[in-house]
């Protein structure tokens, strides 16, 4: 089999392509999409615009509504547009950017959500000394090491990526140009490649899960230590909703990166793509806004301006 010429289009197969039906699911993604912009947005928006929400936490928590919100927008958009459009072409440059932003976002957020474990972890267990240790700065310094993280990792994996030589189809069996899709289209030898997937992967899924669950076994130490059952109750309250989106986050990463090259199943990992870039944005400011007395409170206040006469 001769190989392609390297500036030729790539065909994006989309989601389930051997499914014939597949407006219906394509119009909920869409909804999904638009909720979860609609949320991450207003959410960002009530952070910055509400002084009690002027806190650490909830810095680090409009950063992660901003990867959330830029995460769904690299991927759902381009799916929707080529299934109506029927045009599923891409060119190699646009298959290389979207694999450049979409590792970016994903390892930023594994590193923000470590972050984040590290301020419950400072709250609860060291609450007098929590404005000197998570002060200005370092919630700067974090966000920074995030991205910056994110971005050096996926410059990294991308250039390697995309420098393979592709032999015969061109077709990638996914909604998105992924890594380990693309990579099926190859004529070289990845093996030496796939090592070296297993062992970032241990360091920007692993690592930083290992980190969180330390950090949560003080807390809950320090938690079930507690005399009165209302200070224990609010220290849970302030921990489930993080913990609720690191099960999100890092479960279907973790099935998607750490798995035998041999159970990597195109449906499978479409589904647990489907699931970490698009239903879990639209899930994370439902997550902390439901579930959350300050921000409730920002939303009422909000409503209140609004709606002066009323009683909210």
């Amino acid at each position: 089999m001769g190989r392609v010429n390297q500036t030729t289009d790539f065909i994006l197969l989309g989601l389930f392509p051997e499914i014939k039906h597949l407006v219906i699911l394509i119009s909920i993604i869409f909804l999904i999409y638009m909720v979860a912009v609609t949320g991450n947005a207003l959410l960002i928006l009530l952070i910055l615009g509400d002084s009690r929400l002027h806190t650490p936490m909830y810095f680090l928590l409009s950063q992660l509504s901003l990867i959330d919100l830029a995460l769904i927008s690299t991927v759902v958009p381009n799916m929707v547009t080529s299934f109506f459009s029927g045009m599923k072409n891409i060119s190699q440059t646009g298959c290389g950017t979207q694999i450049f932003f979409i590792l970016t976002l994903g390892i930023s957020e594994f590193l923000l959500l470590t972050f984040m474990s590290y301020d419950r972890y400072v709250a609860i267990c060291n609450p007098l000394r929590y404005s000197v240790i998570m002060n200005h700065t370092v919630c700067i310094q974090m966000v920074i090491g995030s991205w910056l993280g994110g971005t050096l990792t996926s410059l990294i994996h991308t250039v390697y990526v995309m420098h393979f030589p592709i032999c015969g189809s061109r077709e990638i069996l996914h909604f998105f140009c992924e890594v380990m899709a693309l990579l099926k289209l190859t004529c070289e030898d990845i093996s030496a490649y796939l090592k070296s997937v297993v062992v970032s992967s241990f360091l920007v899924v692993l690592v930083p899960l290992s980190l969180v669950l330390f950090s949560y076994a003080f807390i809950f130490r320090t938690i079930f230590c507690m005399n009165s059952p209302e200070g224990r109750k609010k220290a849970l309250a302030t921990c489930s909703s993080h913990l609720t989106v690191v099960a999100l986050y890092f479960g279907p990463a973790i099935l998607i990166y750490t798995r035998p090259g041999s159970s990597h199943t195109p449906k499978l990992n479409q589904i647990l793509f489907l699931f970490d870039s698009i239903l879990t944005p639209m899930l994370n400011p439902i997550i902390y806004g439901l579930r959350n007395k300050d921000v409730l409170a920002a939303v009422r206040k909000i409503l209140k301006n609004m709606f002066p006469t009323g009683k909210i």
